[in-house]
């Protein structure tokens, strides 16, 4: 009898200890259809994580490093060196930062379908390069720069066409550069892993980290080249920095996980729409009877639970009787996780839209707040004075302090307080972000009242008051702007992630559009009084009344956005969950 218990138990070690194996080797290779260089299965141990993203980040730095030495700086060549006006200047540096943040939508689009992430990268790079390069030779060739004396009293016009196709170069680069880095960068970390789906929340913070040391490199070493040496050493500088990262970035590839392109990301969308149209006299199931691959299968990628919201678009997915053969046709049946991935999109637009405000804020830091400075007593100290552009670094220096103190300090202890891995919700952390540039707005206005006082001794009062109002821009964007990368990476089909972190960018494109537009609206409507708010310079300009006025914009921006969070429905997912000890299948609302 004991020895038939004996056998027994050896039996039950024998298959714990056989599950454990299977365990540990289910743990070994990451299976959330990414590959390696090679097309396989990636092994856990060798790819991915923060071995692959440093050299993701790396390349990031080096491209913001030139986007933020040029954008920061802009409206200083063209209002010194090509000489346009105040508003000219600003309306283009606004189109130039719109376009360059709108056409990641298309390359995001572009990498989701058909390319690829990575071989997109590469491509954008390329032509991201071309335009440096281009900006050089505008700088160096003797027919190609502004002119042959030091000071220019008008630029040639084969400079200026040089120069703005040199600038679109950079924003075509962008278009494919920025979406498809990050959202690969974040594609390195195993969102099936508990500990690295925890170190990818991490990710966005050291990501918007490292471009607000960027942008402290590029606002202050860099503009103070192109302010004190030259723009041409300065666009040099640049293009080597540029070239060697991209080597560096491809001395990482055997560290990368890959992901293959699923195809056009919104035929699925437009597949749901159209069944659910089709279905529209059905009333709606139980939505256990509503149709759904089974888990095994791995065509579709992770499932998603249903949800109450958009109840008529579960109808793509009720089977019908009389249609044998309708689970062939994705244009009359559609799963549940296809019908929650459209909802995921619906659900995209109200945020997306009440985010616009944050972009608008975002766009004073490159223009108008640049032109405050220059107007303001620049000097140090008695030998040394800054670029009006180097002041923005004190946004970045806002960020550098900010994002370590809430990652490393705040976001554990919220997560002990309120058990959310992240600490807080995304769309909280978003809305702090708002608040916070509702106070910029206000501080800004505030300080430019003053400086209009001191007109026309304004030059006697310090740049170091805008100090305030730029540190705090870099305390709004260190939840704005990671939280809605965070959003738009997590909270979007897994088919478009790339889309997804274009959309984000979009925020910021779409804003400084607005921007323009506003501008133009203020100016055309307050010009009737002889006494325009945003005038040919500075001097003759009302900024504490525009400022104002984006305060009031922002605030009642922020009580709409607050009840949309109120109501907003997280993802859902169906998560297979691996842990240290082993693995278990469970549900998840991604918040």
């Amino acid at each position: 009898m004991k020895l038939l218990q004996q056998r027994k138990k050896e039996q039950e070690m024998a298959k714990r200890n056989g599950a454990m194996r299977e365990e540990s080797e289910e743990e070994k290779w990451v299976h959330d259809e990414s590959v390696d260089y090679k097309g396989k299965v990636p092994l856990r141990s060798s790819t991915g994580v923060w071995k692959a993203s440093l050299f993701v980040l790396t390349i990031e730095f080096s491209e913001r490093v030139c986007y933020f030495g040029l954008a920061t700086n802009l409206i200083t060549y063209l209002t010194k060196v090509i000489h346009e006006d105040l508003k000219t200047a600003t309306k283009n540096v606004n189109y130039w930062v719109g376009t360059t943040t709108m056409m990641p939508l298309l390359g995001g689009f572009v990498a989701d379908a058909y390319t690829g992430r990575f071989p997109m990268v590469l491509f954008s790079a390329f032509v991201y390069i071309m335009g440096l390069s281009l900006l050089t030779m505008s700088q160096f060739i003797p027919s190609l720069k502004p002119c042959n004396m030091k000071i220019c009293p008008k630029s040639r016009k084969v400079h200026e066409v040089i120069f703005f196709l040199a600038l679109s170069h950079i924003s075509l680069g962008t278009g494919g550069y920025k979406p498809c880095l990050e959202s690969f960068g974040a594609d390195q970390f195993d969102d099936d892993h508990s500990e690295e789906r925890k170190k990818k929340m991490s990710f966005f913070n050291w990501w918007n980290f490292a471009l607000c040391f960027a942008l402290l490199l590029g606002a202050t070493v860099i503009v103070y080249i192109e302010e004190n040496v030259s723009w041409g050493v300065a666009a040099l500088i640049l293009t080597i920095l540029m070239a060697l990262t991209i080597i560096a970035f491809n001395v990482g590839k055997p560290f990368y996980r890959y992901r293959r392109p699923e195809g056009n990301p919104l035929k699925p969308i437009f597949q749901v729409i159209v069944a659910a149209i089709r279905k529209r006299n059905l009333s709606c199931p139980n939505p256990e009877l509503l149709y759904e691959v089974p888990k095994s299968e791995k065509s579709q990628g992770r499932l998603l639970s249903h949800t109450s919201q958009h109840r008529f678009l579960d109808k793509a997915a009720i089977i019908e009787d009389k249609y044998v053969e309708q689970k062939n046709n994705p244009w009359r049946l559609t799963t549940v996780t296809r019908v929650e991935e459209t909802k995921l999109v619906l659900n995209l637009i109200p945020i997306w839209l009440s985010s616009l405000t944050a972009g608008i804020c975002i766009a004073q830091g490159s223009t108008l707040f640049v032109k405050q400075a220059a107007s303001m007593n620049l000097k140090l100290s008695h030998n040394f004075t800054i670029p009006a552009a180097s002041i923005s670094s004190a946004a970045a220096i806002g960020t550098l302090i900010c994002v370590p103190i809430y990652d490393k300090i705040v976001v554990p202890i919220l997560r002990r307080v309120t058990g959310n891995e992240r600490g807080i919700s995304i769309l909280q952390r978003i809305g702090i972000g708002q608040t916070f540039s509702i106070i910029v707005m206000i501080v800004a206005a505030l300080v430019e009242a003053k400086r209009i006082r001191m007109v026309p001794n304004s030059n006697t009062m310090s740049v170091s008051w805008l100090i305030p109002q730029y540190m705090l821009l870099g305390f709004a964007d260190s939840f704005s702007l990671v939280g809605l990368q965070e959003y738009f990476y997590d909270q979007v089909p897994d088919s478009m992630r790339s889309l997804g972190m274009a959309l984000y960018l979009s925020v910021i494109g779409v804003g400084s559009f607005l921007s323009s537009f506003i501008i133009f609206v203020v100016d055309h409507v307050t010009e009737k009084n002889g006494n325009s708010w945003i005038g040919k310079d500075i001097s003759s300009s009302h900024l504490d009344k525009y400022y104002w006025m984006l305060a009031i914009i922002n605030a009642l921006n922020l009580c709409v956005y607050v009840l949309l969070a109120k109501n907003y429905t997280y993802k859902n997912v169906q998560r297979r969950e691996m842990e240290h000890g082993g693995c278990s299948d469970e549900l998840e609302i991604v918040p």
